[in-house]
């Protein structure tokens, strides 16, 4: 079984939201950078807990063809992760039951209810509690114009620039970055032009 050498690596970021002394209060989130993908995460399992190479992976594709079509059918599926149920919509506002048709429902997604089985697990995994990663802070970068124009003309030789990597370059939260954006595509004389490619907001030079 693998044991922690060192606590939960987490970070501290600024809320919009102010405390009671004026201030951004802050929130804790797990460090930045730390992913891993499905083969890593079957690699694990068959080097820590004697799962064979390819199992888990195997499993859970499988898994999820059999839960789809169970939700297809309407079904709520509980697990011992979880429990997976379809979400429904319709596609116009619609104030009176019996104008509904079949036609109007969509499919929304799948609501996912973990239950507190992740919280017990992780948890009983903490044997070093928490440990604080330093990273930059949101409010001196965003009033650091000279960085956050260098960041720009590095994302911009791209062409384009999107959230992800202006706040790659400029060090900043999803948010912080989407917010230095947008403010660049306003005023009298904006910065950037917000446009779509596929499913991304991409910002451009005007």
């Amino acid at each position: 079984m693998p044991r922690k050498k060192s606590g939960f690596p987490y970070e501290v970021h600024p809320t919009p939201v102010k405390g009671k002394d004026g201030r951004n209060i802050v929130y804790a989130r797990p460090a930045k950078g730390l992913k891993i993908g499905i083969t890593e995460l079957d690699k694990y399992c068959a080097k820590h807990y004697a799962t064979r190479d390819g199992e888990v992976e195997f499993v859970l594709k499988e898994f999820v063809k059999a839960a789809a079509e169970l939700m297809a059918e309407g079904y709520r599926v509980d697990t011992p992760i979880g429990s997976f149920v379809p979400k429904l919509g319709l596609k116009r506002e619609i104030t009176d039951p019996d104008k509904v048709r079949n036609s109007d429902v969509v499919l929304e997604g799948v609501d996912y209810n973990p239950g507190k089985i992740w919280n017990k697990s992780i948890n009983g995994w903490l044997f070093n509690g928490f440990l604080r990663v330093e990273n930059p802070n949101t409010q001196e970068i965003m009033q650091d114009t000279e960085r956050l124009e260098k960041a720009l003309t590095e994302c911009l030789k791209a062409g384009y620039v999107t959230v992800a990597s202006f706040a790659r370059h400029a060090h900043l939260t999803r948010y912080s970055a989407r917010k230095q954006l947008e403010a660049w595509t306003k005023g009298e004389k904006p910065r950037l032009m917000k446009s779509k490619l596929s499913k991304t907001d991409i910002y451009t030079e005007i």
